[in-house]
């Protein structure tokens, strides 16, 4: 130890608690000195000081505020689970700091979930007769789950990192690595959990449209039944926190009303502008029946929903992305709320209508509520 570092006591423990604490501080790279200890009969100490050097204190400070973080023994967790995909891309990162804050501010645990597949057994590689391998025993199958392992790791020290640093809040949080495909990994793994939300990033307008097919969210959203917060690559990742101006796509369905009380369980702590919008069907409502039933909605939602201001859109046969853009300069939305019935995958990515256009052509966060 140097004679200049200035050392400062951080806690007052017993002695169990306080060798506890050494052991987690320690962890974390903070020199810790015990003193006040009669070593050779401990159970005597009346209390036993930690003290730390006095640059290491807002570490310090932030490991004990959020020890469950930090301490990586077994315990009691919370149930509030939101779960949170991540391919180790940039744009997983983003989604993941956003569920973060998400999280903390909703009392909430996170799971990051990787998935990886074994190319021995997924069918995409072809051996010849020459080339074949015995997966049992070389273990090449467990070196990739141990290095999918590794890879989710790494991807994590870098959020605790920030947690530990303080741009980030501490919240709990696990993780899984599984094999199989994303969607299907992801679909499994909420079917067993049940998250009550799946946060996921997805890429800006410019390269949703090329990928549509094959798009991980998509297929999540016709697997499952689970509500999901899609985050853009381009989104700030404070915008979809607290939303201010909010798009509701109506179905004119008694079903919206559970749909705006999920959002306004998730989002309903703070003020909110919600202008609902309806796409009329050619086998659905009259125009003039539809405004009328978009009115009433509204104005059920503005009566029950104190925190949010309802105003509805007028319905227009002609509504296009071209309205919608016009709409979206007037409220600048920065998020968009779909009750999702399950479609046919197909009619979901052959045959869009303007509702679905729409979603894969917005750089604006949206939130899907199955209904």
């Amino acid at each position: 130890m140097s004679d200049t570092t200035r050392y400062i006591t951080v806690a007052i423990h017993t002695y169990e608690k306080a060798l506890s604490l050494r052991s987690l501080l320690e962890s974390e790279g903070i020199v810790v000195e015990l003193n006040n200890v009669n070593l050779e009969m401990p159970g005597f100490s009346s209390g036993v000081r930690v003290r730390i050097p006095e640059t290491d204190l807002p570490l310090a400070l932030r490991i004990i505020e959020n020890r469950e973080l930090f301490d990586t023994s077994d315990g009691e967790q919370s149930e509030h689970l939101a779960l949170v995909p991540v391919d180790l891309t940039e744009l997983s990162y983003k989604a993941a700091r956003v569920a973060i804050n998400l999280a903390k501010s909703q009392g909430a645990r996170i799971t990051f979930l990787y998935s990886y597949i074994d190319p021995y057994i997924a069918g995409n590689v072809h051996f010849t007769d020459n080339h074949t391998y015995e997966v049992g025993e070389t273990g090449a199958r467990k070196a990739l789950g141990e290095n999918a392992r590794k890879l989710l790791d790494n991807f994590i020290e870098r959020l605790r990192s920030e947690m530990k640093q303080g741009t980030l809040p501490a919240v709990k949080y696990s993780s899984s690595v599984v094999e199989g495909v994303p969607e299907d990994a992801i679909a499994e793994y909420s079917r067993a959990h049940r998250p009550y939300m799946i946060v996921m990033g997805t890429r800006g307008a410019d390269r949703k449209n090329s990928e549509m097919i094959g798009s991980v969210t998509a297929e999540v959203l016709d697997q499952g039944r689970f509500t999901v917060l899609t985050v853009p690559a381009p989104v700030k990742e404070s915008v979809s926190l607290q939303p201010s101006s909010i798009l509701f796509f109506s179905n004119l369905e008694q079903d919206d009303i559970l749909a705006i009380d999920a959002l306004y369980r998730l989002f309903g702590a703070t003020n909110a502008k919600v202008t609902i919008m309806h796409i009329p069907s050619k086998r659905r409502f009259s125009t003039s029946s539809a405004d009328k039933a978009l009115r009433r909605l509204s104005e059920y939602c503005e009566k029950n929903f104190t925190h949010y201001h309802f105003l509805s859109v007028p319905v227009s046969n002609n509504a296009s992305e071209r309205y919608f853009n016009e709409l979206q300069k007037e409220h600048d939305f920065d998020l968009i709320v779909v009750p999702n019935r399950r479609r046919n995958a197909f009619s979901r990515l052959f045959n869009p209508d303007l509702a679905h256009k729409l979603l894969f052509n917005t750089d604006i966060p949206m939130l899907v509520i199955p209904v």
